[in-house]
């Protein structure tokens, strides 16, 4: 039997922003959209950069929820994103992805055919494609 890939689990309408956005954008997406906690940055249909819910809290500096702090202007998606992430492809194997993951590294990881974007998967896509096969 073919073993199951990451195709079959991973997030395929995936919520992305372009580098030259401001994090207010960021910001907003937090609030208000339910998804992974990681949101891949795409430029010209290309995975450039990743930008975690945690380098998010970090760089506004306590900035808070008022949209009218300057630091949710100020900084760009380039500035906090995380250049040239890791990522895999779509016929990597679920046991592959598990096998990544659990080294602690990531939590989500972008999914890409070249360099376009194509998903993305979670730690937690993941756990639930294990209980559910048992």
């Amino acid at each position: 039997m073919k073993p199951a890939t990451v195709a079959s689990i991973m997030t395929r309408d995936v919520v992305s922003v372009s580098p030259g956005q401001k994090i207010i954008d960021v910001k907003h997406i937090y609030e208000k959209i339910k998804f992974h906690h990681h949101i891949p940055v795409v430029s010209n249909n290309n995975l450039v950069g990743m930008i975690s819910l945690i380098d998010f809290m970090y760089r506004i500096n306590g900035a808070g929820l008022d949209d009218s702090n300057a630091v949710y202007y100020e900084l760009s998606v380039a500035d906090i994103m995380t250049p040239n992430p890791y990522t895999l492809e779509p016929h990597t194997s679920i046991d592959s992805v598990a096998e990544e993951l659990s080294k602690g590294r990531f939590r989500a990881i972008p999914i890409v055919e070249g360099k376009k974007l194509v998903g993305i998967v979670s730690t937690a896509d993941v756990i639930k494609y294990y209980l559910l096969r048992n």
